[in-house]
């Protein structure tokens, strides 16, 4: 679920993503004229915002071996233009979202130098799952270590937002070895699973998914999320959020996930080791803050950083503060290392 402001039919930014008018004039152009996957939903074709659109062209599948599956999964992407040695920064998304939540900050994380990674969940995404797979949690986490391993092949600092931190946190306490950092956004890492949900008859499952992806929950859902966002501006932005629901097996991924029982991390946080960062946004209505607190208690190594004006999802509202505090929280890191280097 996304956010941008529009003029006429053209979506513009959030304030805080400063970009020149000549690169501004060149990301709408590149959106116009540039071709789709085409295993992407027709409605992206209805979609005005130039940083979707753009990012949406860079969205690949790879093909990614798995023991839960005779046949490697297709799996979504966007892949870097180019890869360098230093630690890549990999992107994970929220709750029943994709790498599309990543289109205003994932640029700015390729300007300042990056290889950087943005990674559909299993179940979610743009993945290729016709013949589906489970969905739980030890199939995700399986996914993603086998495309770690297949792809990235290195420790990584890994960017998890909502629900994508208990699926970073679960990742990281089961494979420490591909984790160098963790940034977490907004974490929704204290809830018991999906609750009662996974109780639920299937017939009642698959009715709630329905209107999970309908447009006036869509809707509603960015109201809540996001900080003082007009009504206006948010058709573009929900048909962005749900673009991935219109993948023919998204009913079956997400009644399976639900049923499953979901991601369960509280009595993981205290395990992680790996120095992290947190980023909060100031003004959440989804996630309290002090939850924010609660966690940097319970990590080990753990530094806090809020950002004031902003809801949920602040690498959509604030890209620019949160790529500034990503890029800070890397390179002070690698400066101590370096230092420690030196002296030795």
């Amino acid at each position: 679920m996304v956010f941008s402001a529009s003029v006429g039919s053209v979506a513009l930014p959030p304030p805080s993503v400063r970009v020149s008018a000549k690169r501004w004039s060149s990301v709408v152009v590149a959106a116009a004229h540039e071709p789709f996957p085409s295993f992407l939903p027709k409605l992206i074709d209805r979609i005005h915002d130039p940083f979707a659109r753009r990012l949406a062209m860079r969205i690949q599948r790879l093909p990614v071996p798995v023991r839960f599956s005779e046949n490697p999964i297709m799996s979504s992407c966007v892949k870097p233009l180019i890869q360098k040695k230093e630690t890549p920064i990999v992107l994970l998304h929220g709750f029943d979202s994709s790498c599309m939540e990543w289109r205003y900050a994932y640029p700015l994380l390729e300007e300042s130098g990056f290889e950087t990674w943005a990674i559909d969940i299993l179940g979610w995404g743009f993945s290729d799952l016709e013949k589906l797979p489970a969905c739980d949690v030890v199939s995700k986490r399986e996914h993603f270590y086998q495309f770690w391993k297949s792809y990235i092949k290195r420790p990584m600092i890994l960017v998890g937002p909502s629900l994508g931190s208990a699926v970073a946190v679960d990742f990281t306490v089961n494979y420490p070895e591909a984790v160098e950092k963790l940034v977490l956004i907004d974490a929704s890492v204290y809830a018991e699973g999906t609750g009662k949900l996974a109780t639920l008859p299937k017939a009642v499952a698959y009715a709630g998914v329905y209107l999970l992806k309908s447009l006036p929950l869509r809707l509603y859902a960015n109201y809540l999320t996001f900080y003082n966002v007009s009504f206006s501006t948010s058709l573009d932005c929900t048909n962005v959020g749900r673009l991935h629901c219109l993948m023919p097996w998204w009913d079956d991924a997400t009644v399976g996930f639900m049923t499953s029982g979901g991601y369960n991390v509280s009595s993981l946080i205290e395990k992680v080791k790996q120095k992290t960062l947190i980023i909060w946004g100031e003004n959440d209505r989804i996630i309290s803050n002090k939850l924010a607190v609660q966690l940097h208690c319970e990590l080990p190594d753990a530094v806090i950083r809020q950002i004031p004006n902003c809801g949920h999802i602040p690498h959509l509202e604030k890209p620019s503060s949160v790529v500034k505090l990503i890029v800070e929280f890397v390179q002070r890191e690698a400066k101590k290392l370096d230092k420690c280097v030196t002296q030795v």
